[in-house]
């Protein structure tokens, strides 16, 4: 028996006494040969873990500003190191505890400034501020808001967002990761979508909903991405982005209506007559500078603090409608000027841009230009508001909706008798202000830049408030109606009872209960019973209780249920309320990671490595949680990625 135990040990080398050695070196890190052979003393640790400190210290720094690392030349005799070691540098300099453990005063071997160092400094920063958007979501259902882009190298990213509600009941976007795809199929998407789930021990399972925009790569019946989430989910509904719809309805009606093609096509002329040079656009600063010394003079515009701010003129972007309706504002602002500086333009013989300036200026000082610049300024105005409060962070589906109908209510006021009166009434000031030609509503219509022959016997009245002014806004409404197909469906009109305004009136047990039974998986035989019970003493409740009187949105009742400790009394309906805000109304804050990615990636930084780029997103955009992230944590997994030459 001994015999066969000595037999088993065998020599030193043996895969007993390997076993052996890193079961001891596991019990006992510090015990092991190469902790006991370096000759490292207690105050080497304390200059190891101070010089890692400040390098760290300097990272943190760099990521919460969004800057680049490194330098084009880092060696001893160059002028500019990169912001890492030229801040360490500057702390070195100007504060001798830093300058006794780094650069020249630590070993060649230990300096804690070697590119590879950085990069596992920032991935630990990054895996520690993620680790807060986990906990932050804890066990609740999520949704999941994607979309893709290019870079600056023109690799296309995927990025993913989570919308949850966290515990103080406030709805939430959390920025997860960013995926390098080799296509924009639905197959190659769900599989990036995954495996950044799986990296964080999400289940697809707990996904409750979907945002992605319009294309049918994510919207497809068949194919699409939406269509295999739900397989996997079946109670993932998918919205299309509210915001982007808004967009696509916008520039339909541009698009389409004969009337708004010519005004902005002749839009797009002047920007390019008066934006092609220097010259022009210091024309127009000195054309508005005049006005506005003259207009303050004679009293018609105030001076103080933020007013009368130069403007300038945007170029239009058909993926960015705001671009239109800035400009426009713009436009009627510097109508004067602009109005100048053309006529200026157009005295200069011999030039071709004299010719141009002449060309535009008989449109710009006519009725039919200044009409449509209102007309636009109109519909801009309106679906303005219900654009910036849809890329709200806390916008919840069913307030989305209401403002989407409140919309429309406007745009119908507006085609009315008197909403057509006032209109006209505005645009005849404006002309008779700035010496434009009124034209007579019972006179003959005069095309401006149109040949005559295609509105033969054409009155004004007839052009100017059915083809125009009704035309506009009628086909504005039309699409909003047929874009916005969500806003019919059975799970929305049953998400609205939920609505806290005017002391819950839309509230109904009935269509509470039917919106349960789109998430089978979320309640059980008990709770569905139950509900209806709850519902009834929920709604009593609420109604008696000051503090639920002047609520307006979803997510306002849900931090009040939860700050009153109701969630915790009627936890069924607490449930189905956060179901409900879980689905997302648009794509702004994926949006805002592009933004945010065409900032820390750019042309002078277009090979970042896809870990390294993650790793300055996830610090960048997570911003509040990182500030949260204590150096200890970041240092423990730090050491934990590889072995050390210094245990801590």
């Amino acid at each position: 028996m001994k015999a066969g135990f000595r037999k088993h040990d065998g020599e030193v080398n043996t895969a007993h006494c390997e076993a052996e050695e890193k079961y001891n070196l596991f019990i006992k890190p510090k015990a092991s040969i190469r902790e006991a052979i370096s000759s490292q003393t207690t105050q080497y640790k304390a200059e190891y873990l101070a010089r890692l400190k400040w390098s760290l210290e300097c990272i943190k720094f760099i990521l919460h500003q969004g800057l680049a690392f490194r330098g084009h030349d880092e060696g001893k005799d160059s002028k500019n190191k990169g912001n890492f070691r030229e801040l360490l540098q500057w702390m070195a300099g100007n504060f001798e505890e830093v300058n006794k453990v780094v650069l020249g005063n630590a070993p060649q071997n230990c300096q804690m400034i070697d590119h590879k160092i950085q990069k596992q400094l920032i991935s630990s920063c990054a895996h520690e501020t993620t680790k807060f958007v986990i906990e932050e979501l804890g066990d609740e259902c999520f949704a999941i808001l994607a979309d893709e882009s290019s870079d600056a190298y023109q690799q296309e990213q995927l990025a993913l967002c989570l919308r949850f509600v966290n515990k103080i009941g406030e709805p939430v976007e959390r920025f997860l990761g960013l995926a390098q795809v080799e296509d924009t199929t639905s197959l190659t998407l769900k599989e990036a979508i995954q495996t950044l789930l799986m990296k964080y021990q999400l289940p697809i399972s707990k996904v409750r909903g979907q945002g992605y925009d319009g294309a049918s790569n994510m919207k497809g019946h068949v194919n699409g991405l939406k269509k295999l989430i739900m397989e996997d989910s079946p109670s993932a509904y998918y919205v299309h982005c509210f915001a982007h719809q808004l967009q696509l309805t916008l520039v339909a009606v541009a698009k389409e209506n004969i009337d708004c093609k010519w005004f902005f096509g002749h839009l797009a002329y002047l920007l390019n007559v008066l934006g092609m040079s220097c010259k022009k656009i210091r024309m127009l600063r000195v054309a508005q500078a005049e006005y506005m010394i003259e207009a303050l003079k004679l009293g018609e515009i105030e001076a103080g603090q933020g007013l009368n701010q130069e403007m300038g003129l945007a170029r239009l972007g058909d993926t960015r409608w705001g671009s239109h309706y800035k400009t426009v504002m713009h436009v009627m602002s510097l109508y004067p000027s602009i109005r100048k500086v053309l006529f200026r333009l157009g005295k200069e013989s011999n030039s071709a841009e004299a010719l141009g300036a002449q060309t535009m200026l008989e449109v710009f000082k006519s009725f039919e230009f200044a009409f449509m610049l209102h007309l636009m300024n109109e519909i801009f105005g309106y679906t303005s508001d219900l654009s910036n409060a849809l890329q709200k962070r806390d916008q919840d589906i069913v307030n989305a909706v209401d403002l989407l109908e409140f919309t429309k209510v406007q745009l119908q006021v507006l085609r009315e008798d008197d909403g057509w009166k006032e209109f006209l009434k505005n645009v005849t000031s404006f002309c008779v202000k700035h010496n434009v030609r009124c034209v007579d509503m019972d006179g003959k219509y005069k095309p401006i830049q149109r040949a005559r022959a295609f509105y033969k016997n054409a009155m004004n009245y007839h052009r100017f408030h059915a083809d125009m002014f009704l035309g506009v806004i009628d086909r504005q409404l039309q699409e909003l109606n047929n874009r916005f197909d969500e806003v019919n469906t059975e799970l929305l009109r049953c998400m609205a009872s939920f609505s806290p305004a005017k002391s819950f009136s839309s509230f109904n047990i009935d269509d509470l209960v039917k919106l349960a039974g789109f998430y089978p998986h979320d309640f059980d035989f008990e709770e569905m019973h139950q509900l209806p019970f709850q519902l009834n003493l929920y709604i009593t409740d609420v109604r008696n209780d000051e503090n639920f009187t002047n609520l307006r949105s979803l997510a306002e009742l849900s931090m009040m249920l939860v700050r009153t400790g109701r969630a915790l009394r009627y936890d069924i309906v607490y449930k189905l309320l956060k179901l409900v805000l879980v689905l997302p109304v648009a794509t702004a804050g994926v949006e805002r990671v592009f933004s945010s990615m065409n900032y820390i990636k750019n042309k002078l930084r277009s090979k970042m490595g896809q870990k390294y780029l993650n790793g300055c997103l996830v610090t960048f955009i997570e911003n509040d949680f990182f500030l949260q992230v204590k150096d200890e944590d970041i240092i423990t997994h730090f050491q934990s990625i590889k072995d050390r030459k210094v245990i801590l």
